[in-house]
């Protein structure tokens, strides 16, 4: 896959060592083109449950989502924005060597709602997937525009145009970690749950250009993504075998099975955290615990 850059500030916050802080829970919205409402199912069914997110991490379209929860946009606007969205509205023609659209309005719709803020502005911390097309590697952002950092993981390659960032041209983090588990582990996460849209599902039935392009890129992803995600502690994966996702009516059906695998995967997280907040017992403890009880029952048989 290539070597990694990161992209971040040093002063996002860090769990001390021995802190009795408790566990952090880090969430990886994984790509996933149209079916990013899903994501926002997920949310709602930890809003409902009071389960709290403590680190984000995106790819593509879950690079989005993140961003939003990130910056506290309510579950209902985010709902309301994936709804208005398609591949036309997010698509601008430009004409260019390196891609048949811009994605620019992605970017246009991350300001409407968030202003021209950066990504280490977030009350939450959290990490963007872009692919370096140049040089192969991955590239985590942690620090600089947020909006442009969007518009470079959900840079389809050959589709979009891609989005320059310190020198580097991005595209779609897709390529190079779909589901972006590595970067929620650099972050100190005590626990990881990973949002995968892609391992239940079915292909589009290719109707052009962009339908065959996708189904190329995500039938060579996908068997990776089912290898990586068993780096994560829980995997939430909706039913969206049922769904045909370029259809602007199944946005709430998408919405409904995001919530109801969110509401599956509820009680797993509970469970870990709690186990995450009982005291562990040293090695030395256990030493001297039981060479107390020993010492008791000496006295004893004395």
């Amino acid at each position: 896959m290539g070597k990694t850059h990161t992209s971040y500030m040093t002063n996002q916050p860090q769990k001390s060592p021995g802190s009795a802080a408790p566990p952090r829970l880090g969430v990886a919205f994984s790509g996933g083109a149209t079916r990013g409402m899903a994501h926002i199912g997920v949310l709602k069914a930890f809003q409902d449950n009071g389960i709290q997110i403590d680190l984000l991490a995106g790819t593509s379209i879950g690079a989005m989502v993140a961003a939003f929860h990130a910056f506290e946009v309510p579950i209902e606007t985010m709902r309301q924005q994936a709804v208005a969205m398609s591949w036309s509205k997010v698509s601008a023609f430009t004409v260019s060597r390196s891609g048949l659209l811009s994605n620019r309005v992605i970017g246009e719709i991350v300001e409407r709602h968030l202003g021209r803020v950066n990504i280490e502005d977030a009350p939450l911390p959290l990490a963007i997937i872009a692919t370096d097309i140049a040089r192969g590697e991955k590239v985590v952002l942690r620090e600089g525009n947020l909006a442009r950092a969007i518009m470079a993981s959900t840079c389809v390659p050959g589709i979009f145009t891609p989005i320059e960032i310190d020198g580097r041209l991005l595209v779609d983090g897709f390529l190079v970690e779909n589901v972006p588990i590595s970067p929620l582990q650099n972050m100190d996460a005590d626990l990881i749950a990973a949002i995968c849209l892609s391992t239940m599902k079915i292909y589009r039935e290719p109707s052009g250009v962009i339908n065959i392009l996708m189904n190329a890129f995500e039938i060579a992803i996908d068997s990776h993504t089912r290898r990586a995600i068993r780096g994560a502690d829980v995997v939430i994966e909706p039913n969206l075998t049922h769904l045909t996702t370029t259809d602007p009516d199944q946005q709430g059906a998408l919405f409904d099975e995001g919530y109801t695998a969110g509401l599956l995967a509820v009680p797993k997280i509970q469970k870990q955290l709690q186990l995450l907040q009982q005291p562990k017992t040293t090695v030395w403890q256990k030493v001297t615990k039981l060479f107390r009880s020993r010492s008791t029952s000496t006295l004893k048989s004395a």
